[in-house]
Parts: structure tokens; sequence; C-alpha cells
């Protein structure tokens, strides 16, 4: 663990999950935690490393170590339908790319997860990947075919004209599967739970802090609006309709269902047991 008697508690830096942070970080809502943020594949490290106590983190970290965490209660990043910000971006129909490669973002490990199983076992198309940051890419003199863009790049990208053929993936899921996705949960260090560390619930803080974003969402806009690519009333229709910030009955089921195509497809040993924390 780190530094005795601080907390610390991960946080994606991406907008998706300014409704839940922004009061924590705005001081609204009062806490003991210092906030460390970055990448989702960073903060999975930070997490598998006991460097963090708790934080957002992908669900595919939790399949590969769920020895080492608990779930956060009813708290997740996740997707009923087009999600905007998770894009495999091509020059050719998402069809006609077998046999091509395909780069990939190194910041997420699920995006890629459900590419793979996507293109694997729905469109059933054999392509090579290659991993590296997306925007020097576009720029060099050998641009890939297609791309996968997440988060805040991918809402930038998700209309360039040398790529005019976009798949949502969290679309993507719920046309094959008819159920959400789930991209993101929220996970307490079960050494840390089991040393006693935390004096109060953080679950219980991240929902507080979800449920004051998602009530004062004009706040949220006029700071999200900052350089932002998306017109404010884009970036409404992302919070409210792109975006699933629960874990409810249907949420949990595309996450075990996911789960089990990823043990079938043999990229995790088995499909993780759900466990929760409480205090």
């Amino acid at each position: 663990m780190s530094t005795p008697g601080v907390l610390r508690m991960g946080r994606i830096s991406y907008l998706n999950v300014l409704p839940i942070y922004h009061p924590l970080e705005a001081g609204i809502l009062p806490h003991d935690f210092e906030l460390v943020s970055g990448p989702p594949a960073l903060l999975n490290e930070m997490m598998s490393r006991g460097e963090l106590h708790v934080s957002s983190c992908s669900c595919f970290e939790y399949a590969r170590r769920p020895e080492r965490y608990y779930l956060v209660d009813d708290l997740s990043i996740g997707s009923r339908g087009p999600v905007m910000s998770v894009l495999l971006l091509s020059r050719l129909p998402v069809e006609q790319l077998g046999g091509h490669e395909i780069l990939i973002s190194g910041e997420s490990h699920t995006s890629v997860a459900l590419l793979r199983l996507l293109l694997r076992d729905r469109y059933r198309l054999d392509v090579r990947f290659s991993t590296g940051p997306v925007t020097p890419a576009l720029r060099s003199a050998t641009p890939p075919t297609a791309f996968l863009a997440i988060g805040d790049e991918a809402l930038r990208l998700r209309n360039h004209p040398d790529y005019p053929y976009r798949l949502d993936l969290a679309e993507a899921w719920r046309e094959w599967t008819g159920l959400p996705f789930i991209f993101g949960l929220w996970v307490v260090s079960r050494e840390a739970a089991e040393q006693g560390l935390f004096s109060s619930d953080p679950g219980a803080l991240l929902r507080q802090g979800r449920d004051w974003g998602l009530a004062h969402m004009d706040v949220i806009l006029d700071l999200t609006g900052l350089g932002c690519p998306l017109s404010r009333e884009e970036l409404r229709i992302y919070y409210r309709d792109g975006l699933v910030y629960s874990l409810g009955g249907e949420e949990l089921r595309g996450l075990e269902l996911f789960y089990k195509k990823l043990a079938t497809a043999g990229m995790i040993p088995a499909a993780p047991p759900l466990r929760f924390f409480s205090m």
C-alpha cells in the first residue's frame, strides 16, 4: 500500500466521469481521499500494485484479478446504446476489414477486449492488431486502415473525414446481445478493506457524487464545454442518453455475459464471481 494514513482514489481522466468526481474535486462533498487521475490502463496497474485504495477500473481488470478487489455496488460506466466515446473508425466498411491491421489504444483493456470479441464472434473477421497512440499515427505517412478511439479522443475524432465508417462498440454489443455494455466499474482494494482502513463507505461517497452531478447537469455541461468538440446539446445527449452510471439488474446481466464470452474466447481463465464491498 501507499503512504500510511493517506487514502488514494483513482479517477479516470476522461469527461465521462466528471458528473461523479466534480462534487468531490470542488469540495461540495467533503472526503479524506487524495484523488489520482490517469487513463484506465494506468489506474488498473496502480490498483493492481496496491498504490490505490479505491478506483474506477476497467471491467477487464476486475476479471483478471478478482481476488484483489471488491466491487462498489450500483456504480459503473456503461451504455445501453451508442456510447459515442468508444469507436472503431475505418476507411473501409467493417465487413471488409478481414486481413487488415487495426490500430488499438493502449489506454483501455476493456474496449480492446470488446473489439476483439465483436470482430471474432459477431463479424467473423480475422484481423491483425497493433498498439500505439492514435493521433500521431493519423498524421504519419502511413495512417492506419482502421483504429480504435476511446474517451475524449473518440469524441474529437468521431467525424474524421478520412474515416467515414464508424462502429460504436456499445451499440454493436447491444444489437448483438440485447443488453447494456459495462466498460468500467469501481473497485475497493481487498487488502485495504481487510486492514480496516476505511472509516466510511467510499462507495456511498461515489454514489453521492454521481447523484449530485446528474442532478446538476447544467454545472457539468458548463465545465465540460470548455475546449470540448461537442456542442452543449450533444454533451447533454452524451451524458443523458449515451452513458449509464448505475449497475442494476440489466447492467449486471450484460457484465456477466461479457465475462462468459471472454472466458469462452480464452481471454480470461474463467468468468469471475461478482463480490461487492460492504462496511
